[in-house]
């Protein structure tokens, strides 16, 4: 069953849309590529690679738009806007985006985050930032060091906040202790247009905080594209969801 939901955000001063498949079980949030829609997961063919497990009633999937991408991607305003409109996609996601999901389940519930490229950037961040909103994080063929995307620009709070690489040597306290009970895995191809350095990086730096998390390598064989994630979330989910 396919739902659609769409509202205004004060907090992107744009609307916004939350896309659902599936009935019941886990709720997992896919995040689009770059400045990818609510809808690309399906138009992808991901969703079809999911059906078994929605068929089960293991998951239930659900996708948001990627605004903060998109304005990155289409290279709208300037520098420190785009970096404003990642940490304030962040919020929206766990004050909209996750309360629209616990209420379409019935209740809170952790929720597991996954992506590719940007949508890796988003799900490792919603992780780190909300632990106690999400208990697992997919992160395929992950860009991470996002400012080189954006545009130069000073650095600001905004980035500071929004990305991992740069709060999470910080974070210290409650925030850190209920993020080493969660889990994040981190895989990459070493094919064409993938970096599997900035896994690396990512998952060295979540060892050094004493985060679980594993990094993957499906070698040369898989690409930066498509079928690459086919076959990875699935794998996956299957491994963490009951």
């Amino acid at each position: 069953m396919k739902m659609i939901e769409r509202w205004y955000s004060e907090r992107l001063r744009e609307p916004i849309t939350l896309a659902r498949w599936g009935t019941y079980g886990k709720p997992v949030l896919i995040f689009p590529t770059a400045g990818g829609d609510a809808e690309e997961v399906e138009r992808h063919k991901m969703i079809r690679f999911l059906q078994p497990l929605m068929d089960a009633g293991r998951i239930k999937v659900y996708s948001c738009d990627s605004v903060a991408g998109r304005v990155m991607f289409e290279k709208l305003g300037t520098p420190e806007y785009r970096m404003a409109m990642f940490n304030a996609f962040h919020d929206a996601v766990a004050r909209e985006v996750v309360p629209a999901i616990h209420t379409d389940c019935g209740g809170p519930i952790p929720i597991v985050v996954a992506g590719s490229s940007i949508g890796a950037f988003n799900s490792l961040a919603l992780i780190c930032r909300y632990p106690h909103l999400f208990d697992a994080a997919i992160c395929m063929s992950g860009t991470y060091a996002i400012e080189r995307f954006i545009g130069g620009g000073r650095f600001t709070d905004d980035l500071y906040y929004s990305s991992p690489l740069h709060f999470l040597p910080d974070l210290s306290g409650p925030p850190l202790d209920m993020l080493r009970r969660r889990f994040v895995m981190l895989a990459s191809g070493t094919g064409a247009w993938e970096d599997i350095g900035e896994t690396w990086r990512a998952g060295e730096l979540l060892g050094s905080k004493g985060v679980p998390n594993r990094v993957d390598d499906w070698g040369p064989g898989y690409e930066h594209e498509w079928p690459t994630w086919w076959k990875m979330l699935p794998t996956y989910l299957n491994e963490l969801v009951p």
